[in-house]
């Protein structure tokens, strides 16, 4: 068993993870942006839950509004781009399976762990 207390502090963190899955908490600030038009994970699915805030999920071209409780898993391979809109930072909780990143946050190539 592992176990964590999440701060949501700025920016982009992997928190907690094994070798089949990981978390990270980000947050960003009004008017920021995490990824972009080309941003994907070939390896991993991630799940992205919104703990505060709200936001834009620009997925495949698509636009999808986030707020608190918004829950999406975007798939492997999906492009995708999470913008903070509010007046108050965007505050997420991600979950990778397999794992997508190193501890320090580093992207990890497809299908490696």
């Amino acid at each position: 068993m592992k176990r964590k207390h999440l701060r949501l502090g700025m920016g982009f963190r992997v928190v907690l993870g094994n070798a089949r899955a990981q978390a990270a908490e980000m947050v960003l600030t009004p008017g920021d942006a995490e990824g972009g038009p080309r941003n994907r994970h070939r390896g991993a699915d991630q799940w992205l839950f919104v703990v505060a805030g709200t936001g834009r999920a620009r997925v495949n071209g698509k636009r999808y509004a986030l707020r608190t409780g918004s829950l999406l898993l975007l798939e492997r391979g999906d492009e995708h781009e999470i913008t903070a809109t509010g007046r108050e930072p965007l505050r997420t909780l991600n979950v990778y399976v397999p794992p997508a990143y190193t501890a320090g946050g580093d992207v990890l190539p497809a299908g490696k762990r």
